[in-house]
C-alpha cells in the first residue's frame, strides 16, 4: 500500500502541473483550462473483482463555458462513468447514442 501511494501521489503531481500548464496558457478569450474538458479519475474500483462502481471522477476546466465547476455531484447509484462521457461529447458537438455501457446522459452536469 505505500509503494501504490507513492505511485498515486506522484500521477496526481504530474497532474496538477498538466492543469497549471493549461491554466496558464492564454488562449483567445481565456485559457486552455476554459476552453478544455478534462476527465480524471479511474476506469477500476476493484482490481481484484474488476468492477467499476463508486468510481472518483474529476472533471476540469469549463469546457467554454458550458460545464459549471466548483461542485461535488454524486450520481445514482450504478450510474455508468461512460454516461458522464456521453454528456462531456454532448457538449463537444458529437451525439452518439451510447457508448460502452451507457444508458443515458448525466443529468447534474446538464444543468448548468
Amino acid at each position: 500500500m505505500d509503494k501504490l501511494a507513492k505511485i498515486n501521489t506522484y500521477h496526481v503531481k504530474l497532474f496538477a502541473d498538466f492543469i497549471g500548464k493549461l491554466k496558464s496558457t492564454q488562449d483567445g478569450d481565456g485559457t486552455l483550462l476554459d476552453h478544455s474538458m478534462i476527465v480524471y479519475g479511474s476506469g477500476i474500483a476493484d482490481s481484484n473483482r474488476h468492477t467499476h462502481e463508486d468510481l472518483p471522477v474529476l472533471v476540469f476546466g469549463h469546457g467554454d463555458g458550458t460545464v459549471k465547476t466548483g461542485r461535488h455531484l454524486i450520481c445514482a447509484k450504478d450510474t455508468p462513468v461512460t454516461n458522464l462521457h456521453l454528456t462531456l461529447l454532448d457538449r463537444m458537438g458529437v451525439h452518439p447514442e451510447t457508448i460502452g455501457d451507457s444508458t443515458g446522459r448525466v443529468e447534474h452536469i446538464t444543468d448548468i
